[in-house]
């Protein structure tokens, strides 16, 4: 397979849904980096105006191991209440890169 990159922005409510999201988004990295799934690569950026997440995630296989991941159904469970709007997705193409998701740097 090869890699597909997907894309998702949005925005919080205000600065205490941003909050909750940001803690709901670190027990899923806790989880990962505790089952170590492989599979994928994820980062997830707060941006400057404190209330805009934007996650970027490489599939590397067929399966997405967030399917598996307790803590991702959590936080996806109660997403629409802490979201100003539905999310931005997009499949995107990995044009260029510097270290930058590169597994060991």
């Amino acid at each position: 397979m090869t890699n597909k990159t997907f894309v998702v922005r949005y925005e919080t409510k205000d600065a205490d849904a941003a909050n909750a999201n940001q803690r709901l988004v670190e027990a899923v990295f806790a989880e990962l980096n505790a089952d170590d799934p492989g599979g994928l690569r994820y980062a997830t950026f707060r941006l400057a105006d404190g209330v805009t997440f934007v996650h970027v995630a490489v599939h590397e296989t067929e399966k997405n191991v967030l399917e598996d991941s307790a803590a991702f159904r959590d936080f996806q469970k109660t997403i629409a209440e802490r979201v100003a709007g539905p999310p931005s997705f997009s499949e995107a193409t990995l044009v260029g890169s510097y270290r930058f998701l590169t597994p060991g740097a």
